[in-house]
């Protein structure tokens, strides 16, 4: 038995017809439909880009320099002469490959450590909370650009470092949903029964805190493609001359007065993407019926 039985005078939900309801609800609120399908835009955009792309990225014309929006070239060109129509569409792709697995990775560890923390409650759940206190409590920024300057700004060490900061936080969320179930009687059952801490964990608790864990990925995938658009800015995240949001504004930040489309358009691009996740989390939450606005940040 898992806690979707809850109460046992209450009518078992299947989850199915429960996730058609969330669904439903979802569909009936226009800031989240509307949240969604830029969403689902940006995701088509960023998988469909190098097809879709008018120019090659990369492409230098030393006769095309900072050009303006024309029909030729429809966001104008840089100053080296790229496509920025191009190099906009590419951008999204880095960013949100190197964040959604990041956003994977911190609603994994954090989960698992943060249902095992509320179960498992007492002096380990009350000296690892301590822990990730005093993690919250370093700036993240200053935390990300440590890490990334000792170890370099591969790939791989982007999606590691986001995933494992972001994911202190995901650690508190999830403890403080899991308290709510720990001593209901389906949990109090399968300890009777003799089953593991992890049976536990995974089969009785996940699908109970799985409405908060969805929610919460939401809500650190936007925090994580400000804090990668930031690196990116501030030179430690992409390596040139891969397009990036972030990098392509820092490029093009010192001519803003006479070639504003340079940073207009990637800017709108990264800030369209980060409402449209909100919006969609936003309605979401909602839609399962969690109040965000109570959430732990």
């Amino acid at each position: 038995m898992t806690a979707i039985t809850m109460d046992m005078n209450t009518p078992v939900a299947k989850p199915a017809s429960r996730w058609r309801q969330v669904w439903s609800n979802l569909r009936r609120s226009p800031s989240g439909m509307i949240g969604l399908s830029m969403l689902t835009l940006h995701l088509l955009m960023a998988l469909l880009a190098p097809w879709l792309a008018p120019y090659d990225w990369t492409l230098q014309d030393g006769y095309q320099i900072l050009q303006p929006p024309s029909e030729a070239f429809w966001f104008g060109t840089d100053h080296m002469g790229r496509d920025l129509l191009s190099r906009t569409m590419m951008g999204g792709r880095e960013a949100i490959t190197v964040t959604l697995l990041g956003t994977l990775l911190a609603v994994g560890w954090g989960g698992l450590v943060g249902m095992t923390l509320g179960f498992v409650g007492g002096r380990v759940d009350a000296w690892v909370m301590r822990f990730i206190d005093a993690l919250l409590a370093i700036p993240w920024l200053l935390f990300l650009l440590l890490v990334i300057a000792l170890v370099g700004q591969q790939t791989w060490t982007l999606v590691l470092t986001l995933g494992f900061f972001f994911g202190i936080a995901v650690v508190r969320v999830v403890r403080g949903a899991t308290l709510e179930y720990v001593p209901r009687d389906f949990v109090i059952a399968a300890r009777t029964r003799g089953e593991s801490r992890l049976n536990i964990v995974v089969r009785e608790l996940l699908p109970n805190v799985l409405d908060a864990l969805l929610v919460e990925a939401a809500m650190r995938w936007a925090w994580m493609l400000l804090a990668f658009s930031s690196l990116s800015f501030l030179g430690f995240g992409v390596v040139p001359p891969t397009p990036d949001w972030g990098l392509m504004i820092a490029d093009s930040r010192g001519m803003i007065s006479i070639a504003p489309w340079a940073v207009i358009f990637p800017a709108l691009a990264l800030s369209t993407l980060i409402i449209s996740i909100n919006l969609t989390a936003d309605a979401l939450a909602k839609a399962i019926g969690l109040d965000r606005a109570k959430a732990p940040v």
